[in-house]
């Protein structure tokens, strides 16, 4: 049993004196685990984020296998000097370990991440991020309606999303159950801010809101919490947007 395939990097584990555990998301086969003889001497390569050609081998289907990568593009190195986005780089693979079932293939979700990698070379980063993740509730089933207000039926002012339904309501529908309701960022419906301090309230309205569905969709029913990985970029970037609203 073999396969070659496009992936990204998710984790990497030592196991034993000089093996590697890597966790890939594949194009083609999806989230998929195997074992690299002699990784740890290559853990450059087995970096969260990184490009990969791997080729999969194995005596049997079901068993764990062996991989053989090429580098294809080095995106964790490219970020150092920027600890934000790499957060944001390690939160995506966190999260894609943790939400998608072993072996089940999602190319949607595997162009969604390629496409947010680059991303983070550009300024709207973050908007991306947070659309890659409404991108994983919609590829696992669970996606949310945010085209018309659950209640008018209308596509103006909408402001809001029902955590039940998760159908996104209007402002003058939403106003008086607005405590029980999630916020939607205006730049998921279509007007986002452009002032600095603006887009990154937006950015975390939108963390809070993809954030609420993944828990209770996705990783609660699994048994899964929400992983470090991306608890700890959603505090680093509101800290960074206090910081950036009260220079």
């Amino acid at each position: 049993m073999d396969w070659t395939d496009e992936a990204i990097v998710l984790a990497a584990r030592g196991h034993g004196e000089a093996a590697l555990l890597v966790v890939l998301l594949t194009c083609d086969h999806g989230r998929h685990v195997g074992f690299v003889r002699g990784g740890q001497g290559k853990r450059a390569l087995y970096q969260p984020g990184n490009r990969v050609r791997a080729s999969w081998r194995a005596r049997l289907a079901e068993h764990l296998g062996h991989y053989d990568c090429e580098p294809v593009a080095s995106v964790a190195a490219g970020l150092l000097d920027d600890p934000l986005r790499l957060a944001g780089l390690s939160a995506a693979c966190a999260v894609a370990e943790a939400a998608l079932p072993e072996r089940e293939p999602h190319s949607d979700i595997f162009a969604g991440m390629a496409a947010l990698i680059d991303g983070f070379a550009g300024p709207y980063w973050a908007q991306a991020y947070v659309r890659w993740e409404l991108g994983v509730l919609a590829g696992l089933g669970f996606g949310l309606d945010l085209t018309s207000c659950a209640a008018t039926g209308r596509n103006d002012d909408l402001a809001y999303v029902s955590p039940r339904s998760g159908r996104a309501v209007s402002l003058s529908a939403g106003e008086a159950y607005r405590d029980r309701l999630l916020r939607l960022p205006g730049f998921l419906a279509g007007r986002g801010r452009t002032d600095p301090e603006g887009a990154d309230a937006e950015v975390v309205e939108g963390l809070a809101l993809t954030g609420y569905f993944l828990e209770r969709h996705v990783l609660g029913p699994a048994g899964h919490a929400m992983p470090a990985a991306r608890t700890r970029f959603v505090d680093r970037f509101e800290r960074s947007a206090t910081i950036s609203g009260s220079s």
